[in-house]
């Protein structure tokens, strides 16, 4: 099977031979990703099994050794894309590299959209959420693998790959987007007559796209995660808006009169699992999660299993009535990473959201003129 699989391979390795010039780089990049495809066919089943009896490092007192740092950067989001909803969670191993070299993101990272240097955009490349060129972004280079499988969502049940919104889940959603932009819309939306009309990560309050949760997802760059561990603490460290979620190890809630943004999470050890409930976010971030609105009532159960020395399986499921027809699940990998988390310098760089206001004054201005 090895080899049939690697002659069915060879015609691509040697065009990639004969490649040099200007597309070497795109070249390289599609030769990784054939590389990944190749891998991960071969080696499904092993993966599974290795998982199934993997001893974890552990900690003095005894459990698993959960701490570094971690990456969940993939081209695999939180909702199945329409485009893959024929494959169902788990993408065919013989289409995963062709899948991989046609998704925006990689084709960005290895085209930069074609930008010429010094030239201007002509605009078009906003309608596919450009807002930094290629530099700036690190979305991943290849599909989720979790469990041995490339994954077409990260949520895996309901069993189409969406996020179950009630009737009644998505009128108050609409509703809670527009007390703060003046318009009633299913995607996320923004006013401009202040800064408490922005987003919250736009606001460097806390990271944009749920990258502390709960539950975690990722995002077109800092996707890095730290995990300190103590007897007594589990303390996650977010790349994104430099966002901590410090979590004790305990059976009782102690935030009862506070709400903090990540809400009051506490954790217990379950066999070599890290299990952690949530309860009681921010209103703020509840009302405007950039991925799952969230009400006081939700509760948010996630999961840390280490299955090698390079990943850490996450799952989550979430039970909120106000919101969703049923409880909804969801399965995605940090694996680890050799790079550390440097300082997040949200407001000191924060041109846009004083730039964003301004324009808006000066249009109003105009307007009045």
């Amino acid at each position: 099977m090895v080899a049939t699989f690697l002659l069915m391979n060879i015609g691509f390795f040697c065009t990639i031979i004969s490649i040099n010039g200007n597309t070497r780089h795109l070249w390289e990049e599609m030769l990784k990703i054939r590389l990944i495809g190749i891998i991960a066919a071969l080696f499904t089943g092993w993966s599974l099994s290795a998982a199934a009896q993997y001893e974890p490092p552990r900690t003095e007192s005894g459990k698993p050794d959960l701490q570094g740092y971690w990456s969940n950067a993939s081209l695999t989001k939180m909702e199945r894309d329409p485009e893959y909803a024929e494959y169902g969670l788990v993408f065919p191993d013989d289409l995963v590299p062709q899948l991989t070299r046609q998704h925006p993101q990689v084709v960005r990272q290895a085209t930069d959209d074609n930008q010429v240097w010094k030239a201007l955009p002509d605009g078009s490349d906003l309608a596919v959420g450009r807002g930094y060129n290629s530099f700036w972004v690190a979305p991943g280079s290849s599909f989720a693998l979790v469990k041995g499988e490339f994954r077409t969502s990260m949520v895996t049940y309901p069993e189409d790959g969406l996020i179950p919104y009630s009737e009644a889940g998505l009128k108050l959603r609409r509703e809670n987007r527009a007390r703060y932009s003046g318009v009633l819309s299913d995607q996320v939306t923004m006013g401009t007559d202040g800064p408490e009309a922005r987003a919250l990560g736009e606001r460097c309050l806390i990271g944009m796209g749920s990258t502390g949760g709960p539950p975690i997802t990722n995002v077109r760059y800092n996707n890095l995660y730290q995990i300190i561990q103590t007897d007594a603490y589990i303390v996650l460290h977010i790349e994104m808006a430099h966002d901590v979620r410090i979590i004790p190890l305990t059976d009782e809630y102690h935030r009862a009169e506070i709400t903090p943004w990540f809400g009051d999470s506490i954790g217990h050890w379950d066999g070599d699992t890290l299990v952690v409930e949530t309860k009681g976010l921010h209103p703020l971030h509840g009302e405007r999660h950039y991925v799952a609105a969230l009400s006081a009532q939700a509760r948010i159960v996630e999961r840390f299993t280490r299955v090698s020395d390079e990943q850490i399986l996450y799952e989550f499921e979430v039970i909120d009535p106000v919101y969703y027809a049923e409880p909804w699940r969801g399965e995605m990998s940090f694996t680890a990473s050799a790079e550390p988390i440097y300082e997040y310098a949200c407001h000191e760089g924060n041109y846009g959201l004083s730039g964003i206001l301004a324009g808006a004054r000066k249009l109003e201005q105009n307007e009045n003129n």
